[in-house]
């Protein structure tokens, strides 16, 4: 049986939610969220839904692509 995160079945706190949107606005993918949240991937995608956060993302440039130089 897998590990569980650290915070595994507790309670978010107002910390956690402002480090979600956070790093939801940085693009972050969720299973890295999750790992810096110490949350389980669905548990960062049901807080989300009901803190009104979008976790598409935006704007992201394929790793074996370089960007455009300009």
């Amino acid at each position: 049986m897998a590990k569980q995160p650290e915070n595994y079945n507790r309670a978010w706190t107002e910390a956690q939610e402002k480090h979600l949107k956070e790093l939801a606005k940085e693009n972050t993918p969720t299973r890295v969220m999750g790992v810096k949240l110490g949350r389980t991937p669905s548990s960062i995608y049901k807080k989300a839904s009901e803190l009104g956060v979008s976790l598409k993302l935006v704007n992201q440039v394929p790793f074996h692509r370089k960007k455009p130089a300009c």
